[in-house]
Protein backbone atom coordinates (compact mmCIF):
# COMPACT_ATOMS: atom_id res chain seq x y z
CA UNK A 1 0.00 0.00 0.00
CA UNK A 2 1.22 3.37 -0.69
CA UNK A 3 -0.27 5.05 2.32
CA UNK A 4 -1.78 7.71 0.41
CA UNK A 5 -5.88 8.49 0.24
CA UNK A 6 -7.28 7.86 -3.17
CA UNK A 7 -8.25 11.21 -4.93
CA UNK A 8 -12.15 10.85 -6.78
CA UNK A 9 -12.53 13.00 -9.66
CA UNK A 10 -15.34 13.71 -11.62
CA UNK A 11 -15.37 14.50 -14.78
CA UNK A 12 -14.22 18.26 -15.93
CA UNK A 13 -14.44 21.13 -18.87
CA UNK A 14 -11.79 22.65 -20.50
CA UNK A 15 -9.59 25.02 -18.67
CA UNK A 16 -6.64 27.24 -20.15
CA UNK A 17 -3.99 25.18 -17.56
CA UNK A 18 -5.91 21.82 -18.67
CA UNK A 19 -3.26 19.21 -19.71
CA UNK A 20 -2.71 19.12 -23.79
CA UNK A 21 -5.00 16.00 -25.35
CA UNK A 22 -3.45 12.68 -25.32
CA UNK A 23 -0.63 11.94 -27.86
CA UNK A 24 -0.41 8.45 -26.30
CA UNK A 25 -1.48 5.48 -28.36
CA UNK A 26 -2.36 2.07 -26.49
CA UNK A 27 -0.29 -0.93 -27.09
CA UNK A 28 -2.32 -4.63 -27.91
CA UNK A 29 -5.74 -2.78 -28.04
CA UNK A 30 -7.34 -5.74 -29.63
CA UNK A 31 -5.72 -8.51 -27.32
CA UNK A 32 -6.24 -6.65 -24.18
CA UNK A 33 -10.22 -6.47 -25.18
CA UNK A 34 -10.06 -10.25 -26.16
CA UNK A 35 -8.31 -11.45 -22.99
CA UNK A 36 -10.67 -9.29 -20.68
CA UNK A 37 -13.88 -10.56 -22.30
CA UNK A 38 -15.72 -7.69 -21.41
CA UNK A 39 -19.60 -7.72 -20.96
CA UNK A 40 -21.77 -5.10 -20.71
CA UNK A 41 -22.87 -4.19 -17.18
CA UNK A 42 -19.27 -5.04 -15.88
CA UNK A 43 -17.30 -3.44 -13.28
CA UNK A 44 -14.07 -2.84 -14.41
CA UNK A 45 -10.51 -1.28 -13.53
CA UNK A 46 -8.34 0.35 -15.70
CA UNK A 47 -5.33 1.10 -13.13
CA UNK A 48 -3.06 2.88 -15.33
CA UNK A 49 -5.23 5.56 -17.40
CA UNK A 50 -2.31 6.83 -19.45
CA UNK A 51 -3.61 8.56 -22.70
CA UNK A 52 -6.75 7.02 -21.66
CA UNK A 53 -7.06 4.92 -25.32
CA UNK A 54 -7.56 1.43 -23.21
CA UNK A 55 -10.18 3.18 -20.85
CA UNK A 56 -12.15 4.06 -23.97
CA UNK A 57 -12.52 0.75 -25.51
CA UNK A 58 -13.45 -0.49 -21.48
CA UNK A 59 -15.90 2.05 -21.69
CA UNK A 60 -17.73 1.17 -24.50
CA UNK A 61 -17.61 -2.25 -23.80
CA UNK A 62 -19.60 -2.16 -20.50
CA UNK A 63 -22.44 0.73 -21.90
CA UNK A 64 -24.50 3.02 -19.53
CA UNK A 65 -25.08 -0.15 -17.64
CA UNK A 66 -21.89 -0.66 -16.46
CA UNK A 67 -18.28 1.17 -14.85
CA UNK A 68 -15.10 1.72 -15.76
CA UNK A 69 -13.05 2.79 -12.47
CA UNK A 70 -9.68 4.48 -13.98
CA UNK A 71 -6.91 5.27 -11.46
CA UNK A 72 -3.29 7.18 -12.20
CA UNK A 73 -0.67 8.34 -10.01
CA UNK A 74 -0.35 11.17 -12.48
CA UNK A 75 -2.81 14.06 -11.88
CA UNK A 76 -2.17 15.47 -15.38
CA UNK A 77 -3.55 12.25 -16.51
CA UNK A 78 -6.44 12.25 -14.17
CA UNK A 79 -7.77 15.68 -15.76
CA UNK A 80 -7.19 14.93 -19.05
CA UNK A 81 -9.05 11.51 -19.08
CA UNK A 82 -11.85 13.23 -17.17
CA UNK A 83 -12.15 15.90 -19.62
CA UNK A 84 -11.65 13.70 -22.73
CA UNK A 85 -13.99 10.60 -21.58
CA UNK A 86 -16.77 12.94 -20.18
CA UNK A 87 -20.26 11.39 -21.24
CA UNK A 88 -18.94 7.67 -20.78
CA UNK A 89 -19.57 5.17 -17.59
CA UNK A 90 -15.87 6.30 -16.02
CA UNK A 91 -15.08 7.40 -12.43
CA UNK A 92 -11.40 8.52 -12.05
CA UNK A 93 -9.38 8.46 -8.77
CA UNK A 94 -6.11 9.78 -8.61
CA UNK A 95 -4.05 6.73 -6.76
CA UNK A 96 -1.43 4.35 -6.77
CA UNK A 97 -2.59 0.61 -8.76
CA UNK A 98 -1.99 -0.80 -5.57
CA UNK A 99 -4.62 1.21 -3.59
CA UNK A 100 -7.87 -0.32 -5.44
CA UNK A 101 -8.90 -1.72 -2.74
CA UNK A 102 -9.19 2.00 -0.99
CA UNK A 103 -9.95 2.58 -4.21
CA UNK A 104 -13.31 0.86 -4.02
CA UNK A 105 -14.34 0.91 -0.56
CA UNK A 106 -14.04 4.74 -1.31
CA UNK A 107 -16.75 3.67 -4.12
CA UNK A 108 -18.42 1.92 -2.30
CA UNK A 109 -18.01 -1.16 -4.20
CA UNK A 110 -16.95 -4.23 -3.08
CA UNK A 111 -15.92 -6.54 -5.96
CA UNK A 112 -14.93 -5.83 -9.77
CA UNK A 113 -14.90 -8.08 -12.63
CA UNK A 114 -11.98 -7.32 -14.52
CA UNK A 115 -8.92 -5.33 -13.89
CA UNK A 116 -6.43 -3.69 -16.63
CA UNK A 117 -2.19 -2.70 -15.47
CA UNK A 118 -0.36 -1.59 -18.39
CA UNK A 119 2.79 -0.51 -16.39
CA UNK A 120 4.32 1.27 -18.70
CA UNK A 121 5.58 5.07 -19.20
CA UNK A 122 3.18 7.31 -21.17
CA UNK A 123 4.10 8.72 -24.49
CA UNK A 124 2.38 12.27 -22.98
CA UNK A 125 4.62 12.14 -20.15
CA UNK A 126 7.65 11.62 -22.68
CA UNK A 127 6.32 14.70 -24.50
CA UNK A 128 6.16 16.95 -20.96
CA UNK A 129 9.93 18.43 -21.13
CA UNK A 130 9.10 19.66 -17.24
CA UNK A 131 8.81 16.31 -15.89
CA UNK A 132 12.37 14.90 -17.64
CA UNK A 133 11.18 11.64 -18.57
CA UNK A 134 12.96 12.62 -22.15
CA UNK A 135 16.72 12.21 -23.24
CA UNK A 136 16.36 15.39 -24.72
CA UNK A 137 14.52 17.55 -21.98
CA UNK A 138 15.86 20.58 -20.70
CA UNK A 139 13.41 20.77 -17.89
CA UNK A 140 14.35 19.23 -14.43
CA UNK A 141 15.23 15.46 -14.42
CA UNK A 142 12.21 14.50 -11.78
CA UNK A 143 10.87 11.86 -13.21
CA UNK A 144 7.88 10.86 -11.00
CA UNK A 145 4.40 9.96 -11.79
CA UNK A 146 3.06 12.12 -9.01
CA UNK A 147 5.36 15.10 -8.75
CA UNK A 148 3.70 16.22 -5.29
CA UNK A 149 5.06 12.53 -3.89
CA UNK A 150 8.34 11.38 -3.43
CA UNK A 151 11.91 12.65 -3.98
CA UNK A 152 13.28 14.15 -7.57
CA UNK A 153 15.53 11.74 -9.50
CA UNK A 154 17.94 15.17 -9.43
CA UNK A 155 18.20 14.92 -5.79
CA UNK A 156 18.72 10.96 -5.94
CA UNK A 157 21.85 11.67 -8.48
CA UNK A 158 23.33 14.28 -6.99
CA UNK A 159 23.16 13.34 -3.09
CA UNK A 160 23.47 9.39 -3.21
CA UNK A 161 27.21 7.59 -2.68
CA UNK A 162 28.71 6.00 -6.06
CA UNK A 163 28.46 2.80 -4.45
CA UNK A 164 24.29 3.01 -3.73
CA UNK A 165 23.66 4.89 -7.26
CA UNK A 166 25.57 1.77 -9.30
CA UNK A 167 22.99 -0.66 -7.09
CA UNK A 168 20.04 0.79 -8.31
CA UNK A 169 20.88 1.06 -11.81
CA UNK A 170 22.07 -2.23 -11.71
CA UNK A 171 19.63 -3.71 -10.08
CA UNK A 172 16.30 -1.91 -11.64
CA UNK A 173 17.88 -0.90 -15.24
CA UNK A 174 20.05 -4.22 -15.70
CA UNK A 175 22.47 -1.59 -17.09
CA UNK A 176 26.06 -3.74 -17.27
CA UNK A 177 28.09 -0.57 -17.12
CA UNK A 178 26.59 0.50 -13.95
CA UNK A 179 29.99 1.08 -11.60
CA UNK A 180 31.57 3.22 -14.31
CA UNK A 181 28.26 5.69 -15.22
CA UNK A 182 27.86 5.78 -11.42
CA UNK A 183 31.38 6.44 -10.82
CA UNK A 184 31.66 8.88 -14.13
CA UNK A 185 28.07 10.89 -12.27
CA UNK A 186 29.90 11.33 -8.91
CA UNK A 187 32.68 13.37 -10.89
CA UNK A 188 30.69 15.19 -13.03
CA UNK A 189 28.59 16.53 -9.92
CA UNK A 190 31.63 17.23 -8.29
CA UNK A 191 32.26 20.13 -10.83
CA UNK A 192 28.52 21.01 -11.41
CA UNK A 193 25.25 19.16 -10.15
CA UNK A 194 23.22 17.32 -12.61
CA UNK A 195 19.99 18.84 -12.68
CA UNK A 196 18.14 18.26 -16.28
CA UNK A 197 17.50 14.55 -18.24
CA UNK A 198 19.34 16.03 -20.74
CA UNK A 199 22.17 16.64 -18.49
CA UNK A 200 22.52 13.18 -17.09
CA UNK A 201 21.90 11.47 -20.93
CA UNK A 202 25.11 12.86 -21.48
CA UNK A 203 26.75 11.83 -18.49
CA UNK A 204 25.99 8.21 -19.19
CA UNK A 205 26.88 8.80 -22.90
CA UNK A 206 30.31 9.58 -21.82
CA UNK A 207 30.40 7.04 -19.21
CA UNK A 208 29.42 4.12 -21.81
CA UNK A 209 32.13 2.79 -23.98
CA UNK A 210 31.14 3.02 -27.66
CA UNK A 211 29.74 0.37 -29.56
CA UNK A 212 29.76 -0.81 -32.95
CA UNK A 213 27.24 -1.52 -34.52
CA UNK A 214 25.29 1.04 -32.28
CA UNK A 215 23.14 -0.46 -29.61
CA UNK A 216 19.36 -0.52 -30.41
CA UNK A 217 18.69 1.52 -27.40
CA UNK A 218 19.97 4.95 -26.31
CA UNK A 219 23.11 4.32 -24.15
CA UNK A 220 21.03 6.22 -21.66
CA UNK A 221 18.02 4.10 -21.47
CA UNK A 222 18.97 1.49 -18.88
CA UNK A 223 19.85 4.22 -16.49
CA UNK A 224 16.61 6.21 -16.78
CA UNK A 225 14.65 3.26 -16.60
CA UNK A 226 16.25 2.24 -13.07
CA UNK A 227 15.92 6.07 -11.40
CA UNK A 228 12.35 5.68 -12.44
CA UNK A 229 11.78 2.61 -11.17
CA UNK A 230 13.70 3.89 -8.00
CA UNK A 231 12.36 7.20 -7.88
CA UNK A 232 8.27 5.47 -7.95
CA UNK A 233 8.83 2.51 -6.37
CA UNK A 234 7.04 0.74 -9.61
CA UNK A 235 8.06 -3.08 -8.21
CA UNK A 236 7.08 -2.82 -5.25
CA UNK A 237 3.61 -1.18 -5.99
CA UNK A 238 3.54 -4.01 -8.88
CA UNK A 239 4.13 -6.77 -6.35
CA UNK A 240 2.05 -5.11 -4.12
CA UNK A 241 -1.09 -5.05 -6.55
CA UNK A 242 -0.61 -8.53 -7.67
CA UNK A 243 -1.26 -9.66 -4.00
CA UNK A 244 -4.31 -7.28 -3.59
CA UNK A 245 -6.18 -7.66 -6.32
CA UNK A 246 -7.31 -11.14 -6.09
CA UNK A 247 -8.89 -10.21 -3.05
CA UNK A 248 -11.21 -7.31 -4.48
CA UNK A 249 -11.96 -9.66 -7.96
CA UNK A 250 -14.88 -11.53 -8.46
CA UNK A 251 -14.60 -15.43 -8.64
CA UNK A 252 -14.00 -15.80 -12.91
CA UNK A 253 -12.57 -12.71 -12.71
CA UNK A 254 -9.70 -11.69 -15.12
CA UNK A 255 -6.77 -9.84 -14.52
CA UNK A 256 -4.47 -8.68 -17.54
CA UNK A 257 -1.10 -7.32 -17.38
CA UNK A 258 1.18 -5.15 -19.64
CA UNK A 259 4.60 -4.90 -19.14
CA UNK A 260 7.44 -3.18 -20.35
CA UNK A 261 10.77 -4.76 -19.17
CA UNK A 262 11.92 -8.35 -17.74
CA UNK A 263 11.75 -7.32 -13.85
CA UNK A 264 7.80 -6.40 -14.32
CA UNK A 265 7.40 -9.19 -16.74
CA UNK A 266 9.14 -11.86 -14.20
CA UNK A 267 6.91 -10.43 -10.92
CA UNK A 268 3.40 -11.37 -13.00
CA UNK A 269 4.88 -14.71 -14.20
CA UNK A 270 5.61 -15.57 -10.75
CA UNK A 271 2.12 -14.37 -9.33
CA UNK A 272 0.25 -16.12 -12.17
CA UNK A 273 1.73 -19.55 -11.23
CA UNK A 274 -0.09 -19.94 -8.22
CA UNK A 275 -2.73 -22.34 -9.53
CA UNK A 276 -4.71 -21.51 -5.63
CA UNK A 277 -5.67 -17.74 -6.72
CA UNK A 278 -5.06 -18.06 -10.75
CA UNK A 279 -6.00 -20.12 -13.89
CA UNK A 280 -3.45 -18.96 -16.40
CA UNK A 281 -4.30 -18.12 -19.61
CA UNK A 282 -1.17 -17.18 -21.16
CA UNK A 283 1.61 -19.61 -20.84
CA UNK A 284 3.99 -17.05 -23.08
CA UNK A 285 3.69 -13.32 -23.17
CA UNK A 286 1.54 -11.89 -25.69
CA UNK A 287 3.38 -8.99 -27.71
CA UNK A 288 2.48 -6.84 -30.78
CA UNK A 289 2.61 -7.98 -34.53
CA UNK A 290 4.91 -6.29 -37.10
CA UNK A 291 2.17 -3.89 -38.35
CA UNK A 292 1.74 -2.79 -34.74
CA UNK A 293 5.37 -2.63 -34.10
CA UNK A 294 5.37 -0.31 -37.39
CA UNK A 295 2.66 1.75 -36.89
CA UNK A 296 3.25 2.14 -32.68
CA UNK A 297 7.48 1.20 -31.85
CA UNK A 298 6.56 1.73 -28.44
CA UNK A 299 4.61 -1.53 -28.35
CA UNK A 300 7.65 -3.57 -29.52
CA UNK A 301 8.90 -4.71 -26.12
CA UNK A 302 5.83 -5.04 -24.81
CA UNK A 303 4.30 -8.21 -22.85
CA UNK A 304 0.88 -9.22 -21.76
CA UNK A 305 0.12 -11.83 -19.48
CA UNK A 306 -3.25 -12.67 -18.61
CA UNK A 307 -5.17 -14.57 -16.12
CA UNK A 308 -8.46 -15.54 -14.62
CA UNK A 309 -9.44 -15.34 -10.71
CA UNK A 310 -10.24 -19.02 -9.45
CA UNK A 311 -13.94 -19.85 -8.42
CA UNK A 312 -13.32 -20.23 -4.26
Amino acid sequence: MSGRRPRLVRCCAMNPSSPPTSVHTSVLPAEVMSFLDVKPGMRVVDGTLGGGGHTRLLADAVGPAGLVIAIDRDPAAIERGARELAGRPVRFAQANYCDLPEVLDALAIDTVDRVLLDVGLSSDQLADDARGFSFDSDGPLDLRFDPTEGEPAWRIVNRMRPESLADIIHEFGEERFSRRIARRIAAVREQTPIRSARDLARVVCSAVPRQTPPPRIHPATRTFQALRIAVNQELKSLRIALERIPTRLAPGGRLVVISFHSLEDRLVKEAFRNRQVWENLTRSPVEAGIEEVQRNPRSRSAKLRAAQATAT
